[in-house]
């Protein structure tokens, strides 16, 4: 009788230290295991990691708390030979099992990319490099390859035309011919046929079109402006006239914040400056919005050939046909400048 108080006491012992893994297992698989988040809760898997690095990558960045348990689940999924580069959103209170599962899959989050208003090459390499895993100096060069350009009927000065504002959706682990392929296809996109026949009627190219519509965005951020100072632009580009826009003086000297462009500034040397070079600029000088191409290609049938800022500062612009009326408008603003002190 001892004998079976004595097996049945051993019995209980060994089913509770049993119930007891059993609970630890689970737990393991099943309990939260994330950790301090050290730098955010954004896991980055660069292309070409192992398991290695994804683990020091988990480890470092304080996604996990308890790494072997982690490892021992991951190595009974066969983790190692499924590593997806990627961008991976790890929540705190995940576990192991939804941790294993998502990079297993390489379930990894959306990029949504938003551009707005970009003046240089540079501002796309930020922006690409910043937010997508694609190499800058990738990017850089892209920008400049006449081979790679000329694919999308580009070169290097037009490269930013490609650029249309616009949220694009991505993959992280996107490469940067990827990323610019998809981009340039919604360039392609926008100009339909619709929108190639009417740059046709104003007498432009899609890219020319592009160029001027840059120009005009840099000018105003009144949309009911935008049609007027497009048409002052094709009146000068079809009498041959210099086109004398500050905005492209301003792109030269790489200061947008310039209010009242001076004698000075007109004599920086470059192509881009319309005040030096008759005709249009060999690129644009930011990446203007659809509405602004649209108001180009919109642009009414004028005599207006000058423009200049209200005195008012209410950012509308004043139209004239004539020099000697413009004169007398440009007086009016620039009195109005000196008394507030602007130079």
């Amino acid at each position: 009788m001892a004998a079976a108080k004595k097996k049945r006491s051993w019995f209980t012992y060994f089913s509770i230290i049993i119930m007891a893994l059993v609970m630890v297992g689970g737990y393991g698989i099943f309990g939260p295991n994330t950790g301090t988040f050290k730098n955010g809760e954004f896991l980055y898997v660069h292309t070409g990691s192992d398991y290695n690095k994804l683990k020091s990558a988990l480890e470092e960045g304080g996604f996990i708390s308890d790494l072997f348990s982690f490892d021992l689940l991951a190595k009974l999924g066969k983790l190692p030979a499924h590593i997806h580069p990627g961008k991976y959103k790890i929540t705190k209170g995940m576990n192991n099992y939804n941790i294993i599962r998502m990079l297993h899959a390489g379930r990894q989050i959306q990029v949504n990319l938003v551009i707005n208003k970009l003046r240089t090459k540079q501002d796309f390499v930020n922006l690409i490099s910043s937010n997508l895993e694609a190499d800058s100096l990738a990017i850089k060069q892209m920008l400049h390859d006449p081979v790679f350009l000329a694919g999308y009927g580009l070169d290097s000065n037009t490269a930013m035309c490609a650029i249309v504002p616009n949220t694009y959706f991505f993959k992280w682990n996107t490469t940067a011919d990827k990323a610019f392929k998809k981009i340039a296809d919604n360039f392609t996109r926008f100009w339909d046929a619709e929108r190639k026949q009417q740059a046709k009627k104003q007498g432009l190219t899609p890219i020319q079109a592009t160029i001027i519509a840059s120009i005009v965005d840099e000018e105003t951020n009144m949309n009911d402006d935008k049609l007027n100072i497009a048409s002052v632009y094709i009146n000068r580009l079809n009498k041959g006239m210099k086109l004398q826009a500050d905005p492209t003086v301003k792109f030269v000297i790489g200061d947008f914040t310039i209010r009242r462009v001076t004698g000075a500034m007109l004599q920086t040397n470059s192509p881009f400056n319309t005040y030096m070079y008759e005709g249009l600029p060999p690129g644009p000088i930011c990446t203007p919005s659809m509405n602004t191409i649209q108001a180009v290609l919109e642009a009414p049938k004028t005599t207006y050939l000058y423009f200049c800022a209200k005195d008012d500062f209410s950012g509308y612009s004043v139209f004239a046909s004539n020099f000697e009326e413009q004169m007398k408008n440009a007086r009016a603003y620039q009195q109005a400048l000196d008394a507030k002190g602007i130079h």
